[in-house]
């Protein structure tokens, strides 16, 4: 029930900033026909897309060049829609969402995902205009690419994402949500609203980046691991910070290890020297 009205509030938000769009103003793409949004219908679109993969779609990037899904795969991915012509709610929206990027990327480390935007308003939602959006909200991270979708292969891609949107006379309804697929393209979570709390974006790349096996190939990348096994959100700062229970259960568990393997190896000397002596 909790989740039906957020996704009612995160429906209504996004209709208001639809409604901002120049009245008389041509919109194609990304709606799902019908009059109005059915939240319910919605949720159950976009719950029903968990678990299952996102097909290799291309796009063009920023600068014009053919990029496929599968270039993404490997990390984590975190997917939003939006598009361009949103002047209302979306300049909130989109730097919360990029403030909490920032919080999820010192929590878990720089590399330790990927986020893509996929513009749904073809044809307006090109690759210059994906740029402007991107240089408009002041996002310069390197590993948050916006993508333009080709027209033939809208209605699968966002069928994949499980996004629901609906074409009115000023701009589009749809639902806010984040998309949050495993290294392998699967869909692992669906994040709703527009606050982006950052327990409901960390905690399920928390749970795929330390989840899933990596080759570890340095001491820092194994320290690194552990940080990030060793960090809990604490809501009275709104940040992640150190777990000092597990720390303390880490400290705990190598002193005992020392002690133990210490006293073997006394035993196994102390037996030597009787054989020795027998």
């Amino acid at each position: 029930m909790a989740t039906r009205k957020l996704l009612r509030i995160a429906a209504g938000f996004a209709a208001a900033a639809g409604l901002s769009v120049a009245t008389g103003e041509t919109l194609t793409g990304g709606a799902q026909g019908g009059t109005a949004l059915d939240p319910d219908r919605a949720l159950q679109i976009s719950q029903s897309a968990i678990g299952k993969p996102v097909g290799d779609h291309a796009f063009l990037d920023r600068q014009g060049r053919q990029v496929r899904l599968a270039d993404y795969r490997g990390k984590p991915l975190v997917v939003n829609f939006v598009y361009t012509g949103c002047f209302s709610v979306c300049p909130t929206t989109t730097a919360r969402l990029a403030k909490a990027i920032r919080e999820a990327r010192k929590t878990l480390g720089t590399g330790a995902f990927r986020v893509v935007t996929i513009g749904f308003n073809l044809p307006y939602d090109s690759p210059e205009a994906m740029r402007d959006f991107a240089r408009r909200y002041g996002i310069d991270d390197p590993s948050w690419e916006f993508l333009s979708p080709f027209a033939r292969q809208l209605p699968q891609l966002v069928a994949d994402f499980g996004f629901e949107s609906v074409r009115t006379a000023g701009g589009f309804d749809h639902i806010t949500q984040l998309t949050i697929l495993d290294a392998d393209g699967k869909v692992f979570r669906q994040v709703y609203g527009d606050e982006f709390a950052l327990p409901l974006l960390i905690d399920p790349l928390q749970q795929l980046v330390t989840g899933t096996p990596m080759p570890v190939a340095s001491l820092a990348q194994i320290a690194e691991r552990i940080r990030i096994l060793c960090t809990v959100y604490d809501p009275r700062t709104g940040r992640y910070r150190f777990k000092t229970s597990v720390i303390g259960e880490i400290v705990s568990f190598a002193v005992v290890t020392v002690a133990l393997f210490g006293f073997l190896w006394h035993d196994r000397r102390k037996r030597r020297r009787l054989e020795r002596h027998a």
